[in-house]
């Protein structure tokens, strides 16, 4: 293989081949070492962690929870296009500085019915509209407005919202800061955004802003929303599923098929430009230096790489098609360079696999077993009845469960044809159940973080510099024995 495709140091390499040299440390603290890198030219993300678009790793929850500690979750697409796109919306609803569409009730809706829509859309305060579509505030109805005791769910909202005439109110143009001044100075936890006729624009909550402020690190857009990507496929409805996953809010779509360097991906990308032209397009997955080139010359804005290293994914032994993942990193980055975000796909077992990933070429790393087993990854807890030890499913998206679930969601009969005639390369294990997603997160953070500090350098973004233009002159290739000596434990 020429030197111009890939160095002869990673051909058949992947992360458990190499150790990097310790350098000089420059660090008074690990703490706060800024681990910024970018998802694509125009999304950066404070942790470079995305959350793979399979359906036993990332819904809502996971998304949001991946937004909140600064990387960034990708919705699945095995569900019909309104749930995909609901879960989408429901992303950007959950905390943002500005809630641009609140929801809202007409004057005359029984307070049982407002009860349960807010108990549907995990909300604790109303706006109560003139009539119904009017977009003309009449009132605020909060939890605390509800009777504890009595008949009360027939009552009528209007007989127990705060009325417009006494809530406190301003202009759609007030500041973040301005609006947190308010909050406090009045005591109170919702801020209607009205024009002078009372027309609704928006609100602000105390609870949001406060978050927000606690996290600072979180991906957020320019309005305040939090980011959420969404997969899309590259045949059949694809385009309608876009267009509506672009209005529910989605921030970045990823064109997923399982042979990305192929005339299907150039036809999907092409057709995607045409109906979304300002939406980024992450396109995968390709493995080898021509696959990467291939995505370059298509324009498209991030490149996945990895065919088949994933725990849930059997393509390598089915058909034997694949590259080893760090070589295939590589063979990218020889292709692309900086001028296109790589995103590594699969194969990461411990946390060092991602800073390897990341100092040999990657911008980001998708995770999906590592992510699964948490109480945010899709799916309920199974207890063995015997050992009383917990696991939930992990499986990759061309499993037999995977495609066959997904088909009750799909109307596209060419593709359902297709997907029944088509082996599986995927499969469904068991992973332990692992809590909260959010240490797992913090964990990778601190790992991340003395890794750069180890490389000799103050940022991710200085390590990268210095060891990805020739990362064989930082790392050691490791013997049998060494390996052993590094891993086994």
């Amino acid at each position: 293989m020429s030197d111009d495709r890939i160095e002869a140091g990673f051909v058949g390499m992947t992360f458990d081949d190499f150790l990097f040299r310790p350098q000089l440390g420059v660090n008074l603290s690990r703490q706060g070492i800024p681990l910024t890198s970018r998802l694509t030219a125009k999304i950066e993300l404070e942790l470079p962690i995305v959350s793979s678009n399979m359906d036993s790793v990332t819904g809502a929850r996971m998304a949001e929870a991946m937004a909140l500690e600064g990387g960034i979750g990708v919705i699945h697409r095995g569900q019909s296009i309104a749930r995909q796109a609901d879960k989408v919306a429901e992303v950007k609803r959950s905390y943002s500085a500005v809630i641009e569409n609140p929801h809202c009730l007409p004057v005359g809706t029984t307070l049982g019915d407002a009860v349960r829509f807010a108990r549907r859309r995990k909300i604790t305060g109303i706006l109560i509209e003139t009539a119904a579509g009017s977009g003309i505030l009449a009132g605020l109805l909060s939890s605390r407005d509800i009777p504890w005791t009595g008949q009360w769910q027939d009552r009528r909202v209007e007989e127990y919202m705060t009325p417009v005439e006494r809530l406190h109110t301003h202009t759609p143009d007030i500041s973040v800061d301005k609006a947190e001044q308010v909050l406090f100075d009045k005591r109170i936890e919702r801020l209607p955004l009205v024009d002078a006729q009372n027309r609704i624009h928006g609100l602000i909550t105390r609870k949001d802003v406060r978050f927000l402020r606690e996290r600072p690190y979180s991906s957020k857009d320019g309005k305040g929303h939090l980011l959420v990507a969404a997969a899309v496929g590259a045949r059949g409805d694809f385009i309608e599923r876009a267009q509506a996953l672009r209005e529910a809010g989605a921030d970045c779509f990823f064109i997923d098929i399982a042979h990305g360097h192929s005339t299907i991906m150039a036809e999907a990308v092409e057709s995607m430009r045409a109906a979304c032209p300002d939406m980024p397009l992450a396109c995968g997955n390709v493995a080898t230096f021509e696959g990467a080139k291939f995505m370059k010359d298509l324009g498209v804005d991030a490149i996945k790489v990895g065919v088949g290293p994933g725990r849930g994914c059997r393509t390598r032994l089915e058909t034997a098609a694949g590259v080893p993942q760090l070589q295939a990193i590589r063979e990218a980055y020889k292709a692309v360079g900086e001028s296109i975000p790589i995103i590594a796909d699969g194969g990461v077992r411990y946390d060092k696999d991602i800073f390897l990933a990341l100092v040999c070429g990657a911008s980001t790393v998708m995770l999906g077993s590592a992510l699964s087993g948490t109480d945010e990854a899709p799916g309920r807890v199974i207890e063995d009845p015997a050992t009383h030890s917990k696991k939930k499913i992990y499986r990759g998206m061309t499993s037999p469960e995977a495609v066959l679930e997904s088909l009750y969601e799909v109307d596209d009969n060419d593709l359902i044809e297709d997907a029944l005639d088509t082996p599986p390369e995927g499969q469904e294990i068991q992973v332990p159940y692992k809590g909260n997603v959010s240490g797992i997160l913090h964990r990778i953070r601190g790992h991340l973080r003395s890794a750069v500090s180890y490389a000799g350098e103050t940022s991710l973004e200085a390590a990268r510099r210095k060891i990805t233009p020739d990362p064989l002159e930082y790392l050691t290739a490791l013997s049998e024995s060494s390996r052993r000596e590094s891993y086994e434990r």
